[in-house]
């Protein structure tokens, strides 16, 4: 087995321990046996620890795995793209459209609550990103400089970040604490008439990434190289630009603005693999972001039933450690 195999492997049975770990921990001790009776339909102690696996864990660290894929390729992406180690999903500004979208809802939206609520607050982050994206998206058809690109986002983002702050200071501060809540992030509210939506967006565009790969690796040799092999570079900018801010729109909608995973996720493979071929790089960005996604979730939890900890407590604890090594080692 040569050594991308054998790392595939690796991540792909830390991810199956993780998962099942997932299942078995949490804020309410259930013992292994029986969430293994309850996988197999026996009868067990407690009825309520079958609606604690069934209809929590098990959806939440699916939730997990697949936000962790999406960020951690979007992450990817867009440090290739814009050939800079500090690129994320995040930078483009598209995640505080998205917050941007929800603080609208959370803030003024009135009294609202139940399905309708979540639905409100999971809409208007799809219509806060994507009106973000669209913008990168003429701007990057505009100019030619990928660094620019880069810059315009930024300050869109903080255009997005500025109006939050305008919506918070007129906000009650109920609503203002239910927002910041919302913020922090977590991967336990995708409900089960959500899911087809949340998952198959996010195997799509995992599809349509594997289907850049080819692009990619020529951009890794510079844009006048792309060009001479006959890659469109603006084209392919707006390709990745789509796929990624479809994926970054779809996690933040449903899980909040999750922090550094996609940040430093492909900073990790790259180490073990030794590599920046994007063809051996993928699968294990995708298997790597779902199992720190999956520790992530595990993390959150207080040992001892203290309850939970907020997503963006945790992600940077695994996140800022690996940013500041890759920075030190460029010097």
């Amino acid at each position: 087995m040569n050594r991308k195999g054998f790392i595939c492997t690796g991540f792909a049975f830390a991810i199956v321990v993780l998962f099942f770990c997932n299942l078995f921990y949490g804020t309410v001790s259930i013992p292994v046996s029986a969430v293994m009776d309850i996988f197999f339909g026996k009868a067990v102690e407690k009825s309520v620890w079958a609606h604690i696996v069934l209809q929590s864990r098990l959806p939440q660290a699916i939730t997990a795995l697949l936000a962790g894929s999406a960020l951690a390729v979007g992450g990817l992406m867009l440090q290739t793209l814009f050939r800079n180690p500090l690129a994320g999903p995040s930078v483009l500004g598209i995640t505080n459209g998205a917050c941007l979208g929800v603080a609208l809802v959370m803030l003024y939206a009135g009294e609202m609550s139940g399905l309708f609520y979540r639905l409100s607050v999971v809409s208007a982050a799809f219509v806060g990103a994507f009106a973000v994206l669209l913008l990168i998206l003429y701007f990057s058809a505009k100019i030619k400089s990928n660094v620019s690109v880069l810059i315009i986002g930024i300050m869109i983002g903080y255009l997005a970040s500025s109006g939050i702050s305008i919506l918070n200071s007129y906000a009650s501060s109920d609503n203002v604490r239910a927002y910041v809540l919302w913020g922090m992030g977590n991967f336990s509210s995708v409900h089960r008439a959500q899911f087809p939506f949340y998952a198959g967006g996010i195997l799509l565009g995992l599809f349509f990434s594997v289907l850049l790969i080819k692009p990619l690796n020529a951009l890794l040799l510079g844009e006048n190289y792309a060009a001479n092999l006959g890659v469109g570079i603006t084209s392919v900018r707006i390709y990745i630009l789509l796929v990624t801010g479809f994926l970054t729109a779809i996690v933040t909608a449903f899980c909040g603005p999750v922090t550094f995973i996609g940040l430093a996720t492909p900073h990790l493979a790259r180490m073990a693999l030794g590599t920046s071929n994007q063809k051996m790089l993928l699968p294990v960005v995708i298997l790597l972001g779902a199992a720190i996604a999956l520790l992530c979730n595990m993390l959150t939890v207080i040992p001892f039933g203290q309850g939970l900890l907020p997503l963006n407590a945790v992600t940077p604890l695994l996140g800022a450690p690996v940013i500041m090594y890759v920075i030190l080692k460029r010097n």
